[in-house]
């Protein structure tokens, strides 16, 4: 009896095709394996179509990784150059879930914007310094949607450099245009807060105006994400990412010492150190149960706060205004001979201490802690209750106000 002819695929990649599985649930990817000369079959794990198209995808990806000589070792030849819109819905796919990767999205959606602007069937052989230098004036001449009037020259070239690598990373292809150094384009921010101009960021925060009580209690709610930041930055000196990541099972109350790489998280150029924290946020702290904030980004609410305390427009006065800041502050207190205490508080140097009990020693981190003690004593005096009293915990559904540790 003639074997049953398979339907038309759900879906279809190389040799690859998805079909639904007869009496179960989940999809089925089906391909045949010349090695083995015959057909084989994986589950793709899902019954939903758009899983099944990820899973295909991924599988696909693997095996076309491997397509080498087993002689030379050289990629077998192909085609002809691929389009630069499926390199880059690859090399996403295959970057998902690494460090980095909220970031890695935005800069090559950039480059998709460009595409489909101009050339939807554009393939990497034909992205050129031509190319990149029109990529360049396009992206000079758009509107950010939130943020200065236009793009910067980092913002430009990070994107380049990011395609780059995608094109890169395929067997026998190679990007044809150089992106220009970050640090030759870089424009780092200038401004700096003082103690006075934090203390007032508090405040927002603790203090809202408002015409009852009622309305006071819910813009203190609606400013807790801040306040939960301010909090953690100021005591840590951590970049808004690692921030947002941080979780009760990195906090250490026995030593005193947060780490700021998660559990699981492989570290990254931007290191992610462990250090000790101020007698003032350790408390806060203790009562920490999952995330520290419940949300993942902050530039709507502190934008609002930005403009209602006039401070500076753009790059100059984001969340990360926090970090360089302590930075300037703590470095005058310290001093340039033990400067080095700083840089391992930024995470630019790693502390070569294996007990962390051993960090919050002066010959470590001890200067850093002492400084940044003194720093939040200084705000608290001009904010009281900007590390004590009320305290307010984020769940995961909304934000509630509870009665907690006093300063000290």
């Amino acid at each position: 009896m003639p074997a049953k002819k398979r339907p038309k695929p759900l879906y279809q990649r190389g040799k690859f095709a998805l079909y639904t599985r007869e009496g179960r649930a989940n999809l089925e990817i089906v391909w045949y394996d010349a090695e083995r000369k015959r057909e084989r079959s994986v589950s793709a794990g899902s019954a939903d179509i758009a899983a099944g198209r990820l899973a295909l995808d991924r599988l696909y990806l693997e095996d076309e990784g491997n397509r080498l000589c087993p002689t030379c070792r050289r990629p077998w030849e192909n085609g002809g150059s691929p389009k630069i819109l499926t390199v880059i819905a690859d090399y996403l796919i295959k970057s998902e879930g690494k460090g980095g990767f909220g970031a890695t999205k935005a800069r090559l959606g950039y480059i998709t914007a460009f595409i489909a602007a101009t050339n939807l069937e554009m393939v990497c052989g034909a992205a050129d310094e031509d190319w990149a230098n029109r990529f360049r004036k396009w992206m000079s001449e758009q509107t950010p949607k939130r943020g200065g009037p236009h793009y910067s020259l980092s913002t430009i070239e990070g994107s380049l450099t990011q395609l780059a690598a995608a094109i890169n990373a395929l067997s026998g292809e190679r990007a044809g245009f150089t992106p220009e150094q970050m640090k030759s384009v870089a424009n780092s921010p200038h401004y700096r807060a003082s103690v006075e101009t934090i203390a007032r960021m508090f405040d927002y925060c603790l203090n809202p105006d408002g015409r009852t009580e009622k309305e006071v209690d819910w813009r203190r709610r609606e400013r807790a994400s801040i306040l939960a930041y301010l909090r953690m930055a100021v005591a840590t000196w951590a970049r808004p990412d690692a921030i947002f990541d941080v979780t009760s099972a990195q906090w250490n109350s026995g030593a005193g010492v947060l780490d700021l790489n998660p559990p699981g998280r492989r570290q990254t150029k931007k290191y992610r150190p462990k250090v000790p924290v101020a007698k003032q946020f350790g408390p806060l702290l203790d009562e920490m149960e999952g995330n520290w904030l419940p949300i993942s980004v902050l530039n709507q609410p502190w934008g609002k706060m930005r403009k209602a305390l006039g401070l500076p427009a753009d790059r100059e006065a984001g969340p990360k205004l926090i970090r360089r800041s302590m930075a300037t502050l703590a470095r005058k207190r310290i001093g340039e001979a033990n400067w080095q205490q700083g840089r391992m508080m930024l995470g630019h140097v790693k502390a070569d201490v294996s007990d962390v009990y051993a960090l919050p020693d002066p010959a470590n981190l001890g200067l850093a802690l002492q400084v940044t003690e003194s720093i939040i004593d200084e705000i608290i005096a001009l904010c009281p209750g900007a590390y004590g009293h009320r305290i307010f915990t984020a769940g995961a559904t909304k934000l509630s106000l509870v009665e907690g540790g006093k300063n000290g």
